[in-house]
């Protein structure tokens, strides 16, 4: 069987790169971080002083950037435009950033096309908002991981916390309300659960026993589809 692909949807907080990146580790795939692409774009966005609105820019933008994915040490590295810049990912106003420039056709087309070269090369685990919709409609298994909004804003403070990071509960949460909102109403790729895929609610479930329940899902169609 040539797919062997894993598609990983759901709403910002829902844990799906953590989840993704403990299967990619356990059965040998190799994990792709959409939503880190988003972030590399979004980041070039505010160093250059491009508001979220400007769609002209955004577009413009996409014509001189170029955002690739470097596996090293078993890690993976996000780079732009010759600078990795995986360290600067990961901070609240590039998350919405992220989610506020991919509602621009311009920005999907760009990274659905990197990603789907990647699948075609390897197997793969992918998560993001419209991974089992859009960018690999094929994939073997595919996943909605939802949590509730009340776990999804306090993982996300724990883990700020950690991080030394000062941060406000309300106002994660709102944040999270708001980016689903804007996630399944875009027009272009709204978050949505495909058909075919199996909902998997995280919210009472830790990371172990949510990958457990991935990789049994994945064993069962490839030894399916292998017979």
């Amino acid at each position: 069987m040539n797919n062997r692909n894993i598609a990983i949807d759901g709403p910002a907080g829902a844990g799906k790169s953590t989840i993704a990146k403990t299967v990619a580790a356990r059965l040998g795939l190799v994990y792709v971080d959409t939503g880190a692409m988003y972030r590399a774009m979004a980041l070039y966005c505010i160093r250059q002083g491009i508001s979220a609105d400007d769609r002209e820019a955004i577009s413009e933008a996409c014509r001189y950037l170029a955002v690739s994915l470097i596996y090293r040490d078993g890690s993976q590295e996000v780079w732009l435009n010759g600078e990795d810049v995986t360290p600067f990912l990961r901070g609240e106003d590039v998350g919405r950033m992220a989610s506020a420039i991919s509602v621009y056709a311009p920005v999907r087309e760009k990274l659905v096309e990197l990603q789907r070269q990647i699948a075609a090369e390897k197997p793969v685990i992918m998560d993001g908002r419209d991974i089992g919709t859009v960018v690999l409609p094929d994939a073997v298994l595919k996943i909605y991981l939802t949590a509730s909004v009340e776990e999804r804003a306090q993982r996300r403070y724990r883990e700020l916390l950690q991080q030394g990071v000062a941060a406000d509960p309300e106002v994660i949460r709102r944040d999270i309300r708001d980016r689903d909102d804007r996630d399944e109403h875009r027009s272009l790729s709204p978050l949505r659960r495909a058909a075919d895929a199996v909902l998997l609610d995280s919210s009472d479930l830790t990371i172990e026993e949510t990958a457990d329940r991935i990789i049994e899902l994945y064993r069962g169609v490839t030894a399916e589809d292998a017979g």
